[in-house]
């Protein structure tokens, strides 16, 4: 691979990323769907106990249950990423924060651990695992 090219894919992963943490964000769940692939793998096990999930369409009513009524904001920064052909493996710093419907609040700090491939001259995401450093969680607002 030229130089060129690794540099308009590493682009191309930097803006699939940003547009994933948007949809996630943003609730706009057929868009946030079509950047994952069909047998995707979603790794939150650390620290939950739920085990990997597999498949596009477990993963998505995993992500909606958890956060369909929460507000969110999902920050990504200083990525690590190796491509090689059209398979990728990215390391993405992440800052979440998370406001529940009763108030209830989480701020979490880690990383994603993700293989991305190009499929149809499109990066989508294949498998991501969530590690956490830290955690913090606010309890909701008395009456």
């Amino acid at each position: 691979m030229n130089e060129l090219q690794r540099q308009r894919d590493y682009l191309a992963l930097c803006e699939a990323k940003a547009r994933m943490c948007r949809y996630l964000d943003s609730k706009n769940w057929p868009a946030y769907a079509a950047l994952l692939t069909e047998d995707y793998q979603l790794d939150i096990s650390e620290g939950t106990g739920i085990p990997v999930i597999q498949g596009r369409e477990a993963a998505l009513a995993r992500v909606r249950a958890s956060i369909e009524s929460a507000r969110t904001v999902h920050q990504v920064h200083a990525p690590e990423i190796e491509i090689e052909g059209d398979e990728a493996r990215a390391i993405w710093a992440l800052q979440d924060r998370l406001i529940f419907a009763n108030g209830a609040g989480m701020s979490g700090y880690g990383h994603y651990h993700e293989r991305w491939v190009r499929r149809e001259g499109q990066w989508r995401i294949a498998a991501l695992k969530l590690t956490r450093l830290l955690v913090e969680m606010q309890p909701p607002p008395q009456a």
